[in-house]
């Protein structure tokens, strides 16, 4: 029988790389098992929830056990894609690519940035924490040399359209999108969007409705 693929809900894939940090963490510590309710009162959520994410991962706990760890993390390591490794290049070596480029942790969840394209020329030709900067000119060769299918956008928000454009149609399946630019792209492109300043604005939204519930 082929293998069915089973689409999982977001608010689950965000919450599994939760159980898996707190997961780690606990085997640092010395567990060698974790219970639904130990998962969900680390985490902050309803066991239910918990038991109900993990019915989309291939895991198993035990009665009055629980699941056993390092069983658990492997699981969801390859559950997530954490375990594979996914080549990616960085389109845009200003400040905030730049950080991108110096984050050696990405490679510990299974994406390798492999090149950054810039049109600077003082970028061009130098390398940021050894990954090669090349010119936005040489993309689609690279790309077919390498097939490449994962591009992270940290351009200026003024030109996230047209980089955006380019990427697509020189082979970029998927867009890690950090400008606060909502692009548009075809349907048959995967887009995940991570506004910092989406994420600054929420936050100061709801230390504002605190602030002001201290004063009544």
């Amino acid at each position: 029988m082929p293998n069915v693929f089973v689409k999982v809900p977001e608010p689950t894939l965000r919450r599994l790389p939760w159980y898996l940090a707190y997961a780690k963490l606990a085997r640092q510590q010395g567990e060698t098992h974790l219970s639904s309710t130990q998962i969900a009162q680390k985490i902050g959520i309803d066991a239910s929830q918990v038991a109900k994410d993990f019915s989309f991962v291939t895991v198993s706990g035990k009665t009055r056990v629980g699941y056993e760890i390092d069983e658990l993390i492997t699981t969801l390591e390859q559950f997530l894609g954490f375990t594979n490794c996914h080549k990616a290049f960085l389109f845009g070596a200003g400040s905030l690519g730049s950080s991108l480029l110096h984050d050696n942790g990405l490679t510990q969840y299974g994406l390798e940035v492999v090149a950054a394209f810039d049109i600077k020329v003082e970028l061009v030709g130098t390398q940021i924490n050894r990954i090669p900067i090349q010119h936005l000119d040489r993309f689609m060769e690279i790309q077919a040399q390498t097939g490449v299918q994962i591009g992270i956008l940290t351009v200026p928000v003024n030109q996230a359209q047209e980089v955006a454009d380019i990427m697509i149609a020189g082979g970029i399946k998927a867009i890690w999108n950090f400008t606060p630019f909502r692009i548009r792209v075809p349907e048959d492109i995967v887009v995940q969007n991570t506004s910092l300043y989406a994420h600054l604005a929420v936050m100061f939204n709801r230390l504002r409705g605190l602030l002001e519930e201290e004063k009544e």
